[in-house]
């Protein structure tokens, strides 16, 4: 290895290069040898007993054991992705879950969030946003105020509920909460005609589209993962995880003029006062209906001050 470069002439030095002067490389069998022994991938054994809400995953099936042995895999082995849903599970599914208890809906569809947006306000090409990529039609059928000034679907706790009332009725529609997490991502009808015309009842029984038929695997292998992350090699503390920042609601009923302002009497800045209501879409709010809306404001001494 070359070490302190043309040192000797006075134009560079450095303590180590990762350069190996052409007498000093290691040989070809070397570097294998140490491919092999750094890092490995291992081919997964795809448990007995998968379930989604309750509803088992027929892996008995050649075709459905190769479709989730997919998304274990890939999940697996996409480990920045996978360290980033647990540390983000961790501050978010304590928001999530008491809603869906709430609805009576399976505790499973906080995995679909995960698939859906990775646990972030994430706007889709088809112009879906938030936690649950709802499309704008949806919202405002479901009582979500969007418009240039405030968009509700990236209110964590609205949008939870929104889809809730979602599923319900898809559940209420094909009564299974499987075909009921298809249709959120392919549409009541899409489903339906899919079935109809299939003359099938049943997710895994369909030919769908690439995105609808890894839907649910993927939901299943984030679940699977997420619940065991020894058992796929996630290493964490509790402390590396994120953690929700307590807040308190402050009750606005009036046009609020400057965000930057109002975030000052708050001993809070502009950015921090949007971290926590992303669904303030702009610096001011104009509220003309004078409509009561919640915004959360950190409690003091959560964020240190320049």
């Amino acid at each position: 290895m070359i070490k302190n470069v043309l040192a000797g002439v006075g134009l560079i030095s450095i303590a180590t290069v990762s350069i190996y002067a052409v007498q000093d490389a290691p040989s070809d069998e070397y570097l294998q040898t140490k491919v092999a022994n750094d890092y490995n991938v291992y081919a997964l054994n795809v448990p007995e007993g998968l379930n989604f809400a309750g509803e088992d995953v027929p892996i008995d099936n050649p075709d459905i054991l190769e479709r989730m042995d997919r998304e274990l895999l890939v999940n697996t082995y996409w480990q920045s992705n996978g360290l980033l849903m647990f540390k983000r599970a961790n501050k978010y599914f304590p928001i999530i879950e008491p809603i869906l208890k709430k609805h009576g809906v399976p505790l499973d569809f906080k995995y679909l969030a995960v698939i859906e947006s990775g646990l972030q306000n994430v706007t889709s090409p088809a112009g879906a946003k938030g936690f649950w990529q709802i499309m704008k039609v949806t919202g405002r059928e479901n009582g979500l105020e969007i418009n240039s000034n405030v968009d509700e679907r990236y209110n964590l706790e609205k949008s939870t509920e929104v889809a809730c009332k979602y599923l319900l009725k898809a559940k209420e529609r094909f009564g299974s909460w499987t075909l009921a997490a298809a249709a959120y991502n392919a549409g009541v009808g899409g489903v339906s005609k899919r079935l109809k015309s299939q003359g099938v009842n049943n997710y895994y029984d369909l030919l769908l589209g690439e995105e609808t038929g890894r839907y649910i695997f993927r939901i299943v292998a984030l679940k699977e993962i997420l619940n065991h992350p020894d058992k796929y090699g996630f290493n964490f503390r509790y402390k590396d995880l994120y953690q929700a920042v307590p807040t308190y609601k402050v009750k606005v009923d009036t046009a609020v003029t400057d965000f930057v302002k109002f975030s000052e009497s708050f001993e809070i800045n502009y950015k921090i006062l949007k971290l926590h209501n992303p669904w303030l879409r702009e610096a001011h709010l104009n509220n003309k209906s004078r409509r009561l809306y919640h915004i959360e404001i950190p409690v003091e001494g959560h964020y240190s001050k320049p």
